[in-house]
């Protein structure tokens, strides 16, 4: 537990050391795009890993790497990560990577067990180098996710598209 607590500070640290922008003077980013992905929870690894009391208690961990789909249910990548219970039947904080083609998005934030959840954009590798962001993420009834992301790009390279 203790392990899982410091891989996310030190996660948030680097983050935030990457960060170009000083707070209070930012400009609008040059770049900005939405992404619409959807995690699919009914396949795939997800597994509840119970601490403490018995059933739903802060500290129980959820572990998944799970397909991730385009807005046609088509595969494209993959969902994965963790979350910790905080609030049991209302929130956990979590962390997860969705991969694709070409690079990764990493979030971390607190989310809801119902309704809609903003989850912070905390990074990226390949094309979404150094994005920024915000996802609102939503669970559907059949089992599924819709995670809207709107990306800011602090920087593109005009040659590969991707945001620097």
């Amino acid at each position: 537990m203790i392990a899982i607590v410091a891989v996310m500070a030190t996660t948030y640290t680097a983050a935030w050391a990457q960060s170009t922008a000083k707070v209070g003077s930012e400009a609008p980013p040059p770049y900005t795009t939405t992404l619409i992905t959807i995690a699919d929870a009914r396949s795939g690894i997800a597994q509840w890993v119970d601490l403490g009391e018995a059933g739903d208690s802060p500290g129980d961990i959820f572990v998944f790497d799970q397909p991730l789909l385009n807005s046609n249910y088509e595969p494209i990548g993959k969902n994965s990560g963790f979350c910790i219970r905080t609030l049991p039947g209302k929130f956990s904080e979590c962390q997860w990577t969705l991969t694709l083609a070409d690079g990764t998005i990493t979030v971390a934030g607190r989310e809801s067990d119902a309704g809609a959840s903003m989850i912070p954009i905390i990074g990226g590798s390949g094309k979404y180098q150094l994005v920024r962001g915000v996802m609102a993420t939503t669970p559907n009834s059949d089992k599924t996710f819709t995670q809207i992301l709107t990306l800011y790009c602090f920087g593109q390279d005009r040659a590969s598209g991707a945001c620097q």
